[in-house]
């Protein structure tokens, strides 16, 4: 199922504290993300059920999953009340059909590496997320992703974004959202008020004064 999200989706990941959750959303970001996994940002599934029932309404949470079991993937994120999955990794298209029945939202995560097909949207991807790294060298070589038509699915970019180079990916690309993890931190996992008002605040300038054209209409 499809976010109801008006303009560009901008995802603030690695959350791990409540402050950070309210405030990304106050600052105007459309989700916040908590990893579940072994990652230096990981949450506990009770301290991220509590940042989720504060959120205020709208707000799109998101549970982040590596290498995860296909039934703790919806356990987790049914009991939390999440509004969308994400899945990193390794997974079958069997086992993530198999999530997107029992979820209301799946965003895939695929490396800068590639070749996306169509039977990823089949087996349920809502949307896809490039790349799997939070590394921009590896956005670069999957920027041209960005730009190919053919694909029906609406892609957020993700790795290494900053409070710079955000704006030249959302003019010159027509990404759907973007993903921002250590590009607005002081250390893994605490978010830096001042870099998350810029990257929220640049991002949305970019795709107010965009170069490109989105035809978000084609996609939903």
């Amino acid at each position: 199922m499809r976010l109801n999200v008006e303009g560009l989706f901008i995802k603030v990941s690695g959350v791990t504290n409540e402050e950070d959750a309210l405030f990304s959303i106050a600052l105007g970001a459309s989700a916040v993300g908590f990893d579940f996994g072994p990652t230096p940002r990981q949450i506990s599934t009770v301290a991220a059920h509590d940042i989720v029932r504060r959120l205020p309404h709208g707000a799109v949470s998101v549970g982040v999953f590596r290498n995860e079991m296909p039934q703790r993937i919806v356990e987790v994120a049914n009991t939390l009340g999440l509004t969308a999955v994400q899945i990193d990794g390794t997974i079958a298209k069997e086992e993530l059909a198999y999530v997107a029945q029992r979820v209301n939202t799946v965003l895939r995560t695929l490396p800068s590496t590639t070749v996306i097909d169509s039977s990823l949207q089949l087996a349920g991807a809502d949307y896809l997320l490039l790349p799997e790294s939070d590394d921009y060298n590896s956005l670069v070589d999957c920027l041209e992703t960005f730009l190919d038509e053919t694909l029906r699915v609406p892609m957020v970019a993700s790795g290494g974004l900053t409070t710079s180079n955000v704006i030249d990916v959302i003019q010159n690309y027509p990404v759907w959202g973007v993903d921002v993890r250590s590009g607005v931190e002081t250390s893994p996992g605490i978010k830096d008020p001042v870099l998350l008002g810029e990257f929220i605040a640049n991002a949305r300038w970019a795709f107010e004064n965009t170069y490109v054209e989105r035809h978000y209409d084609d996609w939903f």
